[in-house]
């Protein structure tokens, strides 16, 4: 069925007559036509008496929303006349069409869904300000950083159930770094390396500085080991360590000093082989947090004096009794 009377959308205005009795002060109900008086707000009623406009507050009070109180009463026959408006305004509302924006705060209780961009900044307030991404459905969830030059993301990757950030804008590509659910961390392509001597390296020289070689690399990544010799990619601290398993050490040999050389300093290890007789096994170990520059090296040196015989040798297998490892720590 049709609506019937005034549109929502305008105002309207509704006259209501009355012919007064003697004295008469207070009107409502219905009119002379048969129309009960209403009004929604004092400021938009107007009152006649005999064509005359009264005076609110002055010549008569309208507080009800249904009856208009006369202060001096009507003479016998008066006409007296409410004009009441209904006030309305333009639509405050941005075009579907072109556009536009909203100057106060907008809430809705549905989904948004915005298929352009959102320009920032964007700010999440409340007493506990929560941003969901997902909807525990089987899918990949993620926040992606649009860069100039690289990519990088932070997500969700459902099929391993890990917490991803990596390079690009796909999850399980090139991930930097990644959390599980038992709060276990991974960084996969952290430089890190591990090789140890494959085989002995008899006769150490005297009176010279002769480089271990770890001849076997169990593992390298980044590819930064090579050559018994270490190469840092980036500025940082690195953590090596080392062990060598010696045999045939001379007695009458001064010392036999270990050198652990990086570009930006030397680290000394030395042991005083003063026995009874000739040692046939000793092993030395070192450890050390280390600053290095992009670029710098890092290796194992020893250096024998030319005193004693050239009888000492560096033992090796595959089971890494010598070995030479280290990784970037921050």
């Amino acid at each position: 069925m049709a609506y019937i009377g005034p549109s929502i959308e305008t105002g309207f205005r509704q006259r209501y007559v009355y012919t007064a009795t003697a004295g008469q002060t207070s009107f409502s109900g219905n009119d002379s036509v048969g129309i009960s008086l209403t009004y929604t707000d004092s400021e938009y009623l107007d009152v006649y008496q005999n064509g005359v406009l009264l005076v609110p507050g002055s010549d008569y009070a309208a507080t009800t929303g249904t009856t208009v109180v006369l202060v001096t009463g009507a003479s016998l026959n008066d006409k007296v006349e409410m004009i009441a408006y209904q006030a309305f305004g333009v639509a405050d509302t941005v075009s579907r069409a072109d556009g536009g924006a909203f100057g106060g705060s907008i809430s809705t209780s549905g989904t948004l869904t915005a298929t352009g961009g959102i320009v920032s900044p964007v700010t999440i307030n409340g007493t506990t300000p929560t941003l969901t991404i997902g909807d525990a459905g089987a899918e990949d969830a993620k926040i992606v950083f649009d860069g100039n030059a690289v990519d990088y993301h932070v997500g969700l990757d459902d099929s391993t159930d890990l917490l991803t950030i990596g390079k690009g804008s796909a999850l399980g590509t090139t991930a930097h770094m990644t959390f599980n659910a038992d709060g276990e961390i991974l960084k996969p392509l952290q430089p890190a390396f591990l090789a140890h001597a494959a085989s002995v390296q008899s006769n150490i020289a005297i009176n010279t500085t002769t480089d271990i070689v770890f001849g076997t690399e169990v593992f390298d990544i980044g590819a930064n080991f090579a050559s018994n010799t270490f190469t840092a990619p980036i500025t940082g601290k690195y953590q090596f360590s080392w062990a060598i398993y010696f045999q045939n050490l001379d007695t009458a040999t001064q010392y036999y000093q270990f050198l652990f050389l990086t570009s930006n300093r030397t680290y000394y290890q030395i042991f005083s082989p003063n026995f009874d007789a000739d040692a046939e096994y000793q092993s030395f170990t070192w450890s050390g947090l280390i600053d290095m520059d992009a670029s710098d090296t890092a290796k194992v040196q020893l250096q024998i004096p030319n005193s004693g015989a050239a009888q000492a040798d560096v033992y090796g297998d595959s089971n890494g009794a010598t070995f030479f490892s280290g990784f970037l720590a921050c």
